[in-house]
């Protein structure tokens, strides 16, 4: 297949590109590829909102940009913040054109909520689901444009790379199991998180690093790849997803409190539940060691409970089925991989290390975040860096190089297990949560680094010799992600932001 610009995932960044795109170049053809349907992304999952400055009476950039740069503990880019935050308010009205409906006060001001790390209140937001009322009016944007094509349950598994230049990727359909070739004139990867490299994640099951695994076999340079944030409260539940109790209940008034209901957050930082995620999860780590329990809890029944549930119904409900009653029941919480705030390092238009190839979104490493993500800043992230993307192509002219690559087929081949692909899986998440987890050591990421060697080589052997699978391919992805995290977490020698090292 050939298209002028081909992206590589279907969330929040990738769509407001393809949109952008369509609309300015009617007869180009856009190619969004991803290996789900089209509306899962991690996106849908993002139950708090979008941090933009709207009330400049009481708040104002330089309050959102201090807030960013205290939270990524000296590690973020002071100009990449600033182009952000400052981009942020054009940015969000162009959600609201397009038909996302955030939530209002009665006298149709758009309700802000506050955040942990926040100053003020900035927070737009859609209820407790804000990320799926976005994938649901950005989807739909995009599948007015004719000259967008979706091509659900493919999956992409490298880039089309010659002389550090990207001219597309090799795509497998899942259905059929073939590989073909997709060429375009530029790539943009868009693909989110790393979340199931880990046992517990509050991210989709598609967030298997394939985009940055893509970005360092073409040899792009990433970075910041330590910095994994973890969410200090999801729901202590048997649950085949780990649901998010979004941070926006600490901001609401909730209290973490432990088995015996002692309050202990004001014993780590001043801020209370409203210091920064890393502080929180690190401090909720250290009381689960302390007690030798599995989780603590959140406490709403001092709560207004009407406000409470209009703000949070599907929080509410999920509580409800899993028997816990938000009116009188604390709500037990543990700290759970969130997310990545390195990735693919990307220049202030999203352009990578290889030419003609992009990375937008929780895959790209901009420099906004640094050390720790700030909340409710990644959308934001998203859609500020999905214009920049557009900006700087819109001025790029299409030529087309005159490179061919050529495809070996495997489909004679055997198939590996799906016994082996699980046993694998099981084996790398249960390595990744006990060794880059909320703390550190040396002497366990030097063994577990020696390990991934050893699983690097074996698949080495195992895709010449063995027909590719979108699982096959999952894991191969994580494993080459999972020795970028643990060589990276070698390298830092200070503890800074959500990275913590015992040494």
């Amino acid at each position: 297949m050939k298209a002028d610009y081909l992206i590589i995932g279907s969330g929040i960044a990738g769509l407001t590109i393809a949109i952008k795109l369509a609309e300015q170049f009617p007869d180009r053809k856009i190619i969004i590829v991803t290996k789900s349907s089209k509306e899962e992304s991690n996106t849908q999952y993002a139950q708090g909102g979008i941090a933009v400055v709207m009330d400049e009476i009481n708040d104002n950039f330089e309050k959102h940009i201090a807030d960013t740069l205290i939270c990524g503990d000296g590690l973020c880019d002071k100009e990449v913040v600033e182009i952000v935050v400052t981009e942020g308010p054009e940015r969000l009205q162009e959600l609201i054109d397009w038909g996302v409906q955030f939530d209002r006060t009665e006298t149709g001001r758009l309700d802000l909520v506050k955040e942990g790390g926040h100053s003020d209140y900035r927070v737009v937001h859609h209820k407790d689901e804000t990320g799926k009322e976005i994938e649901r009016a950005v989807l739909a944007k995009a599948q007015q444009n004719d000259n967008i094509e979706f091509l659900d349950y493919h999956f992409a598994v490298d880039l089309l790379v010659a002389d550090n230049r990207c001219n597309g990727a090799v795509v497998l359909d899942e259905k059929s199991g073939q590989q073909f070739l997709i060429y375009a004139d530029f790539t943009v990867l868009a693909t989110g998180g790393i979340g199931q490299l880990y046992q517990h994640t509050t991210n989709s099951v598609i967030a298997t690093g394939d985009g940055i695994a893509m970005a360092i076999r073409a040899n792009a340079e990433v970075d910041d790849m330590e910095f994994v944030q973890f969410h200090p409260t999801a729901l202590y539940a048997k649950s085949e997803h780990t649901f998010l109790i979004s941070e926006a209940v600490r901001g609401f008034g909730a209290h973490l409190k432990t088995k015996n209901g002692h309050r202990f957050m004001f014993g780590y930082d001043l801020r209370g539940e409203l210091a920064s995620r890393d502080i929180v999860s690190r401090s909720i780590e250290t009381e689960l060691k302390k007690s030798g329990e599995a989780c603590v809890y959140l406490d709403c029944t001092h709560l207004e409970i009407n406000a409470f549930q209009k703000h949070f119904p599907a929080i509410t409900q999920y509580c409800w089925k899993q028997g816990i009653d938000v009116v009188k029941d604390w709500i037990p919480v543990f700290p759970t991989q969130h997310y990545l705030c390195g990735g693919i390092t990307v220049n202030s238009f999203g352009q990578t290390s290889v030419e003609n190839l992009f990375a937008c979104g929780e895959c790209s490493r901009t420099g906004l975040h640094g050390a720790n993500r700030l909340a409710s800043n990644s959308l934001l992230e998203a859609v500020v860096y999905a214009h920049r993307i557009f900006l700087f192509l819109k001025n790029k002219e299409i030529v087309s190089a005159n490179v061919v690559f050529t495809l070996e087929d495997k489909l004679n081949k055997p198939q590996v297990s799906e016994e082996f692909i699980r046993d694998r899986d099981s084996m790398l998440r249960n390595l990744i949560q006990q060794n880059v987890g909320i703390v550190r050591n040396n002497e366990d990421l030097e063994k577990k680094k020696q390990q991934l060697l050893i699983w690097q080589e074996e698949f080495q052997s195992i895709t010449q010799n063995y027909k590719l699978s979108k699982e096959l391919g999952e894991l191969r992805n994580k494993i080459t992600v999972a020795f970028s995290m643990v060589v990276s977490s070698l390298k830092r020698t200070e503890n800074r932001g959500c990275f913590y090292c015992d040494r």
